[in-house]
């Protein structure tokens, strides 16, 4: 299966397909980023952010950067044009729920995300794919589940030709601003990530990988909810494959 992964990935290839990250400077755009450029499986990739990121890595000199004010996205509305795929990996974590401002979150995981879609949607993307959250529900008694259901349902209204939700359990990385109760959070979930490997948690490369394998894989669904397991599945199809 992994050779069709590849021969699928490089069919994908010739239809030279353009893309955009929204929250590249995250730890799941960075990583999605990162194997994009090395899967070369699109012909123009465009960042679209609040600040101009650096690369000093020579295979990142045909990036194209977009920066927005998302408190006036109408006003940029040109950055999301002529695109064919979008990814979404803007938002806040879980561990970071208790922080923000329920008005801060819904500002961020929801409006600049909806805002997004919907410039997106009118600029042409056929393809959206949003990095959601395990337990997302529009109905859920918990804010950040809640936002995150509500804003996937909002996104789906707008009537993509593809639509795919991903939704990861607690992401495996080391988060560059991490703190000491997060570093013991992720030390303990790794022997039970070894135990159960699809049930709590979700390695941020396995992660990313699904969301190219799932782009490059033919499919006449127009809304796709991958959940935790399915992501695992997609995501070992990449293993070891540029």
């Amino acid at each position: 299966m992994a050779a069709d992964m590849e021969t699928m990935r490089e069919e994908y290839r010739k239809l030279n397909r353009s893309c955009f990250i929204l929250g590249a400077s995250g730890e799941t755009g960075k990583e999605l980023l990162k194997e994009i450029v090395q899967s070369r499986l699109f012909s123009k990739v465009t960042l679209i952010g609040r600040r101009k990121l650096n690369y000093e890595d020579e295979a990142y000199k045909d990036l194209v950067q977009e920066v927005v004010d998302f408190e006036k996205l109408d006003e940029y509305a040109s950055a999301f044009q002529g695109h064919d795929v979008g990814f979404c990996c803007l938002g806040t974590t879980k561990a970071k729920s208790g922080e923000v401002s329920g008005e801060g979150r819904l500002r961020v995981d929801h409006d600049y995300v909806l805002n997004s879609a919907q410039l997106a949607k009118s600029g042409g993307c056929k393809h959206f794919n949003l990095e959601s959250s395990k337990g997302a529900n529009k109905k859920s008694g918990f804010l950040y589940l809640r936002v995150k259901g509500e804003v996937e349902a909002e996104i789906e209204d707008l009537g993509f030709e593809r639509y795919s939700i991903f939704r990861p359990a607690v992401l495996l990385v080391d988060r560059e601003e991490s703190r000491p109760a997060e570093w013991f959070a992720r030390k303990m979930l790794v022997p039970i990530a070894y135990m159960f490997p699809t049930a709590y948690s979700t390695p941020i490369t396995t992660l990313v990988k699904a969301m190219l394998n799932n782009a490059a894989v033919p499919s006449d669904k127009k809304v796709e909810l991958l959940e935790n397991k399915a992501i695992h599945n997609l995501g070992k199809l990449g293993e070891g494959k540029s």
